[in-house]
């Protein structure tokens, strides 16, 4: 029986931005205006710009503040449509805090849901912010706008397309700041929708042709090992975890170099784990914990992201991507417990557990990074451990470092971007679970779970400065949420690229 090729429809794109130095109100043709809300002593405060256009249409800004009992706090938005012109006009009055930038990218994300289906819009919102509030704004406008579909119909709410940036007096010199931030709110929506596109049509295969297109987008070399080529290597785990599965596993490179780029210029690895789909194994999971699994692959659509933003970042050192790509399927080929792998450089681990699989393929990685690479620093992202949710719930990402100077250049880099990352730690008195009785290593030695998982992981990273972030705990949102979306999160994309687009990302490490 043949079955029908899975396609996936035309999603929706992200809004378009451009920059103005006129007043929002000045600008004409457009559907919408937002003006920023900000708390004061005795009644919120609006810009003067705001107040120019409610007495052009006779609207009362104010009142209409009260009328909804606005504060100015992040969150808030008061809407009214006004006629004007002979069309009709709709102002958005957005809370903005005490303009932070966690205030300006959840005020950008709230906007971005009370503008949905709407063809354009002006802001002076960045206008009031700190010189880097133009790129939180932005991109929470552009993530918290995000949707993906596979209806018949087509999706529920198109993006607003248009946004002007207005009022901004150094409109001309901000075209850096605003490709920049395009640039990141893209690598967050395009993490997104890899995690979130369905197992039927996303596999290995899938995740090469993806990957193929962003290196051509992105100018990055590129080169995929197969099964037989993974066998050449000694990449047990991966093997061993792709084996039962229809599509074989492959091991997916990027490489970028920064123009600057010379022979002194160090590297860095960044490893994701590309589990297209986990069902356990024969360790198989309950239905309800499958029914996420499309998603086991966010880490390597986290570094597919990072690697096609980090010209735009202007990240100062080279970057090598790799994606550990496999699907951990159930046949009569399937990894068994008690299953004994080689990985690559020849440490070997007892298999007890098939759904304890991500550390298995990320093992292959990791190794193969430290011999082939040599980088100066390594950091690995996988929707690891189970354990992480249940200490962190679904807002922060955990993660290990075994580099301080690195472990908080990535928690500035994570604070900064609006995606956190909390520091566990490699405690060694743990150690002593990982011991087999026939291997180097048992790959599901119990709890503590993510500590466990990240001393598993420790083996095969040497001496090399490494972070493992386990982002299982927020591998999905269970609701929208400012800039987070329903579903997939491609969480750590934002922090990566703030830490590999500072000047001197290797500082101290």
């Amino acid at each position: 029986m043949t079955s029908v090729p899975a396609t996936l429809p035309a999603q929706v794109s992200p809004p378009e931005f451009a920059l103005s130095g006129l007043p929002a109100a000045a600008l004409q043709g457009v559907d919408a205006v937002a003006y920023a809300v900000q708390p004061g002593t005795d009644a919120p405060l609006l810009p003067a710009d705001a107040d120019a256009l409610g007495a052009e249409v006779g609207l009362d800004l104010m009142a209409v503040l009260e009328a909804n009992r606005a504060t100015g706090a992040v969150g808030e938005i008061a809407s009214v449509p006004v006629s004007r012109d002979g069309g009709l006009l709709t102002v958005h009055l957005v809370g903005i805090g005490e303009a932070r930038l966690v205030d300006l990218r959840r005020a950008g994300a709230t906007l971005a849901r009370a503008c949905r289906d709407t063809d354009s819009l002006a802001t002076s919102i960045p206008a009031v912010a700190p010189t880097d509030g133009l790129e939180a704004f932005v991109v929470g406008l552009m993530l918290g706008s995000f949707e993906f579909h596979w209806r018949s119909g087509g999706p529920r709410h198109q993006p607003v397309q248009r946004v002007v940036l207005a009022g901004l007096e150094d409109a001309g010199e901000r075209t850096p700041d605003l490709f920049r931030a395009i640039a990141v709110g893209g690598a967050g929506w395009r993490s997104r929708t890899l995690a979130t596109v369905p197992s039927n049509l996303k596999n290995p295969a899938w995740l090469v042709e993806r990957a193929t297109e962003i290196a051509e987008q992105a100018g990055l070399e590129m080169r995929v090992w197969d099964e037989q080529e993974l066998a050449e290597l000694g990449m047990g785990g991966l093997l061993g975890v792709g084996q039962a599965s229809a599509t074989p596993p492959r091991l997916i490179r990027l490489d970028y170099a920064p123009a600057s780029a010379g022979r002194r210029t160090a590297t860095v690895v960044l490893v994701g784990k590309g589990i297209t789909f986990d069902s356990g194994g024969l360790s198989i999971k309950p239905a309800e914990s499958m029914a996420t699994m499309k998603r086991d692959m966010t880490g390597g659509a986290v570094v597919f992201s990072v690697m096609d933003a980090l010209s735009a970042v202007r990240c100062p050192v080279r970057v090598v991507g790799l994606v550990a790509a496999a699907e951990n399927a159930v046949s009569g080929n399937a990894l068994r417990p008690g299953d004994v792998v080689r990985h690559y450089g020849g440490r070997t681990s007892e298999v007890t557990n098939t759904d304890a699989e991500g550390r298995l393929v990320m093992a292959d990685a990791l190794a193969y990074a430290v011999d082939q690479v040599k980088p100066a620093a390594i950091v690995d992202v996988a929707t690891l451990t189970g354990a992480m949710k249940v200490a962190l719930g679904q807002r922060m990402a955990g993660f290990f470092a075994n580099n301080d100077a690195l472990a908080a250049a990535l928690e500035r880099a994570g604070e900064e971007s609006g995606e956190p990352l909390w520091r566990f730690p490699l405690a060694e008195q743990y150690e002593e679970k990982l011991a087999s009785k026939v291997a180097d290593a048992d790959n599901a030695p119990g709890g503590p779970g993510a500590i466990t998982a990240a001393l598993f992981l420790r083996h095969f990273v040497g001496s090399v400065p490494w972070a493992h972030l386990d982002v299982a705990s927020v591998g999905d949102s269970p609701s929208d949420s400012f800039e987070w979306t329903e579903g997939p999160t491609g969480y750590s994309v934002r922090a990566l690229l703030a830490w590999l687009g500072h000047p001197d990302p290797l500082d101290g490490v």
